[in-house]
């Protein structure tokens, strides 16, 4: 499960995965690399992480107040005594060391907040280890995605550089059939018009091809370099399943949702701590006491004294002091069962979403696939139509324009469809360490530029 994860991951990644703020960023390519950085580099998760120590801490210390409590503590003074005789009025002086020790020990036989106190520290605990997995799961499923958007964005980039070039050399065959007068001038300045449209989109591109390389960078500390790309025959596993089936997995081992479950059970156990406010206290309490000193500093011969006994504690009024303790409870449990429902509801849109995308997603890339082609025949067509002069220089660059934005809806398909899987996992609470390196291999290193 994901417990794994943190392990397997960091094993299979770089060594040298973090990279502070103010050192020189290390260039990351794998997914793994960028896999093993984020989980050192993410501060959420660093927190996540901490905070799980310290209810951790919290349940020791509310273990220990049930536990026998043993105290020893020793004195010793140098006294002067002055009295004065009552009937002769003489004055007496007299000094002498005083000695007293001793040990005691109490243990608690009924304590119901104390009790209730050491519940809650427990549930916490599980509630604070089940966000910190989610934390997990959600970081690298983010950097999984972060990742496709800069190939995304890498392929979109091509595209469009290619299309500019289509574009161009139309803008020049136009140019020289005007010259021949074998064209209008509308004709090439629908050309120009088109080639100023590629070119604004290539601006575009590029900015957003830098804005998810910062993203990517933003969560792991590494700067993206050539990253590995997309296998073309990469065939994403099919989801199996229908969307009830994947919802009620998310019910029962969503991560957040489990946070969310023991939290409203610590809200209720509050309510059984405040109850308790009305309840006995007894403990069993054991003493011994070695002194020669008693009350005022008085010498007394020495003493030995054992000391064995019950000590009960009966609450009667506090002021209505309770009474608010325990209607605030009930109100905070309340508020965490809302949050919970609220929570199941987002996951339960969250989940329907990806099964939608992720299912949906073979036959779009079918779908897509097949547009390419046809686009691809109708620009080849129109261009040679043009040449006959059977079509306008627009119905070409439309042709064109179609060709290429197709084919960059068909990266985008196959990219939505593999976050899609991944966030459907994530949320039915199935995500492995195994399923992330898997998505490692459908990637290759990439063709070494000319």
């Amino acid at each position: 499960m994901i417990r794994a994860i943190c392990t397997c991951l960091l094993l299979a990644g770089s060594a040298a995965a973090l990279a502070a703020e103010e050192e020189p960023l290390i260039v990351g390519e794998t997914l793994e690399e960028f896999f093993s950085a984020a989980i050192d580099y993410s501060p959420r998760l660093r927190s996540a992480e901490e905070n799980l120590n310290v209810v951790s801490a919290r349940k020791r210390m509310a273990t220990g107040n049930l536990l026998p409590q043993l105290n020893a503590a020793s004195s010793v003074t140098e006294n002067r005594r002055t009295s004065v005789d009552p009937f002769f009025g003489f004055e007496s002086l007299r000094t002498f060391d005083g000695e007293r020790s001793f040990v005691r020990l109490s243990q608690t036989l009924f304590n119901w907040q104390a009790f209730s106190t050491r519940k809650q520290a427990s549930l916490t605990e599980d509630q604070a280890e089940s966000e910190y997995y989610y934390e997990l799961a959600f970081l690298l499923t983010d950097v999984a995605e972060r990742y496709f958007n800069v190939l995304q964005a890498q392929d979109a980039l091509d595209s469009i550089a290619a299309e500019l070039e289509a574009v161009s050399n139309q803008l020049a065959q136009v140019e020289s059939m005007y010259n021949l007068q074998l064209a209008q001038v509308t004709d090439m300045y629908n050309a120009q018009a088109n080639l100023a449209s590629v070119e604004a989109q290539q601006l575009q591109l590029e900015s957003d091809l830098a804005l998810a390389q910062e993203a990517l960078r933003a969560i792991s500390g590494l700067e993206p370099g050539r990253l590995y790309t997309l296998r073309e025959e990469v065939e994403v596993p099919e989801i199996e399943g229908s969307d009830q089936y994947w919802v009620r997995l998310a019910l029962e081992n969503n991560q957040q949702i489990r946070a969310f479950q023991y939290a409203e059970r610590v809200a209720n156990e509050r309510i059984s701590e405040r109850m308790g406010a009305y309840f006995p206290q007894v403990s069993l309490l054991a003493l011994r006491q070695k002194t020669n000193v008693g009350f005022d500093n008085v010498p007394i011969d020495q003493a030995d004294i054992t000391y064995l006994g019950l000590d009960v504690t009966i609450p009667i009024y506090s002021g209505g002091t309770r009474t608010a303790q325990v209607r605030e409870a009930r109100s905070q449990h309340r508020i965490a069962e809302h949050d919970l429902r609220r929570v199941e509801l987002e996951t339960r849109e969250v989940v329907r979403s990806a099964w939608l995308q992720a299912t949906a997603g073979d036959r779009l890339i079918e779908a897509a696939e097949s547009l390419v082609e046809a686009t691809e025949l109708s620009s080849t067509a129109m261009q040679q139509g043009l040449e006959l002069g059977t079509v306008t220089i627009v119905d070409v660059f439309i042709a064109v324009r179609d060709q290429f934005r197709a084919q960059r809806d068909l990266q985008r398909v196959r990219y939505d469809q593999i976050k899609a899987m991944l966030v459907l996992q994530r949320e039915a609470g199935t995500l492995e360490a195994e399923d992330l390196l898997e998505v490692g291999e459908w990637l290759e290193r990439p063709q070494p530029q000319p």
